[in-house]
């Protein structure tokens, strides 16, 4: 399905590339080289906190380092944690145009052994799939940046830009290792770019057919908001009006019913108006009456995302979920003191403490604390659509799959938010995922993650293909 013109202005500007692919591309061949290094990767326990000994992401880098270096590319490693090393790579460009970064992260989060049906880690090939811990999160991407520096190289690809690969620790919930350590600014120096491309994005693949790709461009700020109520502490055969759970329970029930303010940004106005583009005619009308000027029309169709698709009723507002209650000690005893924990994902132009006053007027209660909590918070940023970046990845999507492309804001949290706030303009891709995957239990995090195989071809030739198109002297 091709983009309307109304998206046309965006295109022109990615110049025109190439149908074929660059002479001397045996892409037979590497297929079979990635298939190669996927499994072997994958084939390795990093999991975040480890399994086994010596656990997490040294030997995956340690790994990625031999077949670089054995490429002539030069590496350097850094490490808050020895074990815990992020790896980077760099092609010279002319400097003509600053750097392209391509960003994989190596951990992957810990298993259930007794819950997989195929080993973790045996990388398993069955029925045009590949299963195993990482396949989809994230050892697609990182394969790709690999085979794409390995092309780059082999091909002798004279750049404008220098091409970056970072391969770090510590994504899937130790940052401190990872992006936090990298992004400090004696080290920044060794990853800054103009442009950014990474995990939190992928072509939406339903009954064998790839319909869109959806391209991350930012992202929501993670918080967490604590409910505190107070009461007198009695025994639990003489009710009290001054229970302290009954003070909680109302005021999470308050803020679950409330709807924040429905709000947009460049990238969320444009997802919903090209997925009107492509859908039936009853979704088009909501994703269009969403963006209506009219409150009545937009509080219908937001109404039915509520009950039917909340993924994008938490795309229009920052969001709220009660995630978490710890309320007394025995069933006699009325406590005095309870609390609830909130998970908050924030627009990213948001005003915190103005959020944290509203909330405080929902709950309506003097006696109830409304606070922020404890979490890693990451810093806000957006990616521009009006890019040289963004345009050479619509374009390849058109030439790969021949689809629209959707600008997307991810309600939950990538390593990119921390580039974006150094000003690094930073697009999420990915390969093309069954959506029928995820409610089967195949999706990322799952106890049976599986990749399709053909797609993990065709995302490297993809990827490799927009790296090449951004990077390579005109």
């Amino acid at each position: 399905m091709r983009r309307l013109a109304l998206f046309s202005f965006v295109v022109a500007t990615a110049g025109a590339p190439s149908a074929q692919a660059p002479a001397g591309i045996d892409w037979t061949a590497a297929d079979a080289e990635t298939l190669r290094h996927f499994q072997a990767v994958v084939q390795i326990d990093s999991t975040d906190p480890p399994t086994t000994p010596p656990g997490v992401e040294k030997p995956v880098v340690d790994y990625l380092r031999a077949v670089l270096e054995k490429e002539g590319i030069a590496t350097e490693t850094f490490a808050l944690d020895p074990n815990r090393p992020n790896l980077v790579a760099r092609i010279k460009g002319s400097g003509k145009k600053r750097p392209l970064l391509l960003m994989a992260h190596t951990d992957t989060v810990n298993i259930d052994q007794k819950k997989w049906t195929n080993p973790p880690f045996s990388a398993l090939r069955q029925d045009g799939y590949i299963y195993g811990r990482g396949t989809v999160d994230d050892k697609d991407n990182v394969t790709a940046t690999l085979m794409a520096l390995l092309t780059l190289k082999r091909q002798n690809v004279v750049l404008d830009r220098d091409v970056i690969a970072l391969f770090e620790a510590g994504e899937e919930g130790a940052v401190r290792y990872g992006i936090a350590h990298m992004a400090e600014p004696e080290r920044l120096p060794k990853i800054e770019a103009e442009f950014c491309l990474a995990e939190g994005g992928s072509f939406n693949r339903q009954a064998g057919k790839v319909t869109f790709a959806s391209i991350q461009t930012l992202e929501k700020i993670p918080r967490a908001i604590t409910l505190t109520a107070r009461g007198t502490a009695g025994h639990g055969s003489v009710p009290l009006r001054s229970n302290a759970v009954v003070k909680l329970t109302t005021a999470v029930s308050a803020v679950a019913k409330w709807k924040p303010p429905i709000s947009f940004n460049e990238t969320t106005a444009a997802y919903f108006k090209r997925l009107a583009s492509i859908s039936d005619p009853a979704a088009a009308g909501r994703y269009r009456a969403i963006l209506s000027t009219d409150a009545k029309v937009q509080d219908a169709a937001d109404e039915f995302f509520l009950d039917n698709e909340p993924r994008h009723a938490s795309t229009i507002r920052t969001s709220i979920s009660p995630t978490m209650i710890q309320a007394g000690y025995r069933t006699n005893v009325i406590p005095s003191e309870v609390q609830a924990t909130l998970d908050v994902r924030m627009m990213p132009d948001q005003d915190p403490a103005a959020f944290l006053e509203m909330v405080k007027k929902v709950v309506n209660d003097p006696t109830v604390e409304v606070t922020y909590g404890a979490r890693d918070v990451r810093p806000g940023g957006t990616s521009r659509l009006n890019t040289e970046a963004f345009a050479a990845i619509e374009a390849n999507v058109t030439r790969h799959y021949n689809v629209i492309t959707l600008p997307a804001m991810s309600t939950g949290a990538t390593d990119m938010a921390y580039l974006r706030a150094k000003g690094i303009q930073c697009y999420g891709v990915g390969p093309a995922i069954d959506i029928e995957d995820g409610p089967k239990g195949f999706g990322a995090h799952s106890d049976q993650e599986r990749i399709n195989e053909a797609e993990l071809f065709k995302f490297v030739r993809f990827h490799y293909d927009l790296v090449a198109d951004l990077a390579r002297a005109k």
